[in-house]
């Protein structure tokens, strides 16, 4: 997918970053400085294109699994000196 190709949001995303649009235009900026602000946020709010096909339910569950495994609270330390 070549950069900047909106192909692979949702319906839902591409109403929310025109409105996000429209509403930065009536501000007062440009038309390309509130097309890059809508699209920043929505893949701020629902991790991109591909981010939005996922629940939140999976990314906390993913993230408290490999938050987990990096900790190894049962292993005793070994001491960094020797001798």
């Amino acid at each position: 997918m070549p950069r900047g190709d909106k192909w692979s949001y949702s319906d839902k995303q591409k109403r929310q970053a025109e409105h996000i649009e429209e509403s930065e235009r009536k501000q007062g900026r440009s038309e390309q400085a509130a097309e890059r602000i809508a699209w920043a946020t929505v893949n701020k709010q629902d991790g991109g294109a591909r981010g939005a096909r996922k629940s939140t339910a999976v990314r906390t569950t993913n993230k408290r699994l490999t938050g987990a495994t990096k900790k190894n609270t049962t292993a005793p330390r070994k001491s960094a000196r020797r001798g």
